[in-house]
């Protein structure tokens, strides 16, 4: 039912601080951010490192969902967002376990979503949510589309990055004599028909 946590979401009063927080204190690279009026909020989210990643809200009026959250605090984690392949065979599992949910929303094949109230997921509330998780990521923290993996040479070996099926990319480094025996290992393998 679900494949990964793909973001924990944190709200906050005071965006800006928050945002030279994350990105310019903990390196966190900005990726997509909408501003959703209907609702009085804005999210963003975050990369951290190869396959970690934030959202922050904060409320852009008042009247915004948030506002109950943040009355007495400056922020704090809001949800946890977690991926599945199908929405709705997960709502299908949810209630033949006798889970409910609520805010069940399509939106279109870009994400779908539904969430459990943390009275019935032991004080957390939690986004399920269909995507394709590199739609919501920069540029710079994604393979080449078309591309599976990368080779960068270095000095003593080489980075060896992947695209990752939650996103983003996963980076590893080799010294020569990894190498080495990497490649001999996949001209061992190749060659088993």
């Amino acid at each position: 039912m679900i494949t990964r946590i793909d973001h924990v979401a944190i709200a906050v009063r005071d965006y800006d601080r928050a945002y030279r927080f994350f990105s310019t204190l903990l390196g966190a690279v900005p990726g997509t951010s909408s501003r959703v009026d209907s609702m009085k909020y804005l999210w963003q989210n975050f990369s951290l490192g190869d396959l970690s990643r934030l959202e922050l809200l904060t409320a852009t009026g008042s009247g915004s969902f948030l506002d109950g959250f943040l009355a007495k605090k400056d922020g704090g984690v809001h949800h946890i967002t977690m991926q599945t392949p199908d929405i709705k065979k997960a709502a299908a599992e949810l209630e033949r376990n006798g889970i409910p949910y609520f805010g069940y929303q399509e939106y279109g094949d870009a994400w779908k979503e539904l969430f459990i109230h943390p009275n019935h997921a032991f004080g957390v509330l939690i986004q399920i949510a269909e995507f394709t998780a590199d739609d919501w990521l920069a540029p710079s923290v994604k393979m080449q589309e078309g591309k599976k993996f990368k080779v960068t040479g270095k000095k003593g070996g080489c980075d060896l990055s992947f695209s990752h099926p939650g996103g983003g990319t996963v980076t590893i480094t080799l010294s020569a004599e990894e190498m080495d025996r990497l490649g001999k290992e996949l001209v061992d393998k190749s060659s088993i028909s």
